[in-house]
């Protein structure tokens, strides 16, 4: 496939999950430290700062996000029509820079810190307790299996 149709195929027709990585931000300079990333894709509720264009320099939380524009709606952002009704501006992720994340969703935090978010580290004394008592009952089978197999072997 040439260059060219591949490169138009991520721009125009991208599949959903090639669209969600479009969506990511660069970290701030703390975060990157903290979590050892250099972007994150953002969601609703993360803090930014614009970075580029007409509004650089506004803080602000991401209101809306858009997986067809590959932008974001920040809470603040709006232009004015002639007539005075006012819309969203969408600014497009690569022009912002992320001071804050949403710490709602706890997989998103997990894979940032470097975690496996499926194993859970929590370890608590009933857990313990439930491993030992199995751990006896397989002992208990084990030596009632012994028992039955040196019979069989003296019986004959």
């Amino acid at each position: 496939m040439k260059p060219t149709k591949m490169r138009n195929e991520l721009i125009y027709h991208p599949t959903f999950h090639t669209r969600s990585k479009q969506l990511g931000s660069q970290l701030s300079e703390d975060l990157r430290k903290k979590y050892g990333k250099k972007s994150v894709r953002v969601i609703e509720g993360d803090s930014i700062k614009i970075v580029r264009g007409e509004f650089k320099g506004v803080d602000g939380k991401i209101s809306k996000v858009s997986t067809k524009k590959s932008s974001v709606a920040v809470e603040g952002v709006k232009k004015e029509k002639t007539k005075g009704d006012k819309f969203d501006v969408y600014i497009h992720t690569s022009n912002l820079l992320v001071t804050g994340l949403n710490t709602e969703d706890k997989w998103r935090i997990a894979k940032l810190e470097g975690k496996k978010p499926s194993e859970k580290p929590i370890v608590t004394e009933k857990t313990t307790k439930v491993i030992t008592e199995k751990a006896t009952k397989k002992e208990k089978t084990k030596e009632t299996k012994v028992a039955k197999t040196q019979k069989k072997e003296v019986e004959k």
